[in-house]
């Protein structure tokens, strides 16, 4: 029974992302989440007290666990910038490709219209990017002047906006290749040795054999 509860909560979630991701949070109902899902509305209920608990679990799903990624690149052998670029791509990757994640996204960036208080992913993102410009200064990978903190936070604003801007006017399939372009730009400042080059291949290639791996399905909100 808790296995089939389990189930029935990651499909409603499944459902409800992808509306929320394609439609927005207004524009979805509780109605079309059971439709979508093929649940009853009282399953729906059953399982999450309201339309702003689905949306609640959803970014706590995924948009908001960002960091949770960071424990699969906690290799000391491999250099943190590497780390922390490779990483950067499969959040792309995630934002492009992934209906969690991308609901998630627009779920927060809609906030105002959701009578539920959200999460704020970005300052659990900045932390946990600057622990990993901070490996990269004590391991003398830093140009003298980086500053972790201070560049962790610019770096995630950035990356936001770019890949968010990226998507409206290009559309999802040339994030990867901005991204790209944006590494061997910012690296040049962040590196005492500069060579975005290799740093930016190894981590692309690295991101790109790596699957985007849902989380166990959580407990319903309300």
């Amino acid at each position: 029974m808790q296995e089939r509860a389990r189930a029935t909560r990651r499909s409603l979630l499944e459902a409800a992302a992808c509306l929320f991701a394609e439609q927005g949070y207004t524009g979805t109902s509780v109605n079309d989440i059971s439709a979508r899902s093929g649940r009853t509305s009282g399953s729906v209920y059953f399982h999450y007290a309201s339309k702003e608990g689905i949306a609640l679990a959803v970014v706590r799903d995924r948009f908001a666990t960002w960091p949770g990624l960071a424990a699969r690149y906690t290799d000391r052998a491999v250099p943190p910038l590497e780390r922390l670029v490779t990483l950067s791509y499969e959040i792309a990757r995630a934002l492009a490709e992934d209906p969690l994640t991308r609901a998630g996204a627009r779920l927060w960036a809609e906030r105002d219209t959701i009578d539920a208080p959200l999460p704020d992913p970005f300052a659990l993102w900045t932390a946990a990017a600057t622990r990993l410009l901070a490996q990269a200064r004590s391991a003398g990978h830093l140009a003298q002047h980086v500053r972790p903190a201070a560049t962790a936070r610019t770096l995630v604003r950035a990356f936001f906006g770019l890949c968010t801007l990226t998507e409206a006017l290009e559309g999802p399939h040339t994030v990867t290749d901005r991204l790209t372009d944006w590494w061997h730009l910012t690296l040049l400042s962040l590196q005492r040795d500069a060579d975005p080059t290799g740093v930016v291949g190894k981590a692309r290639a690295e991101a790109a054999r790596k699957p985007v791996d849902p989380p166990d399905s959580p407990e319903p909100m309300a």
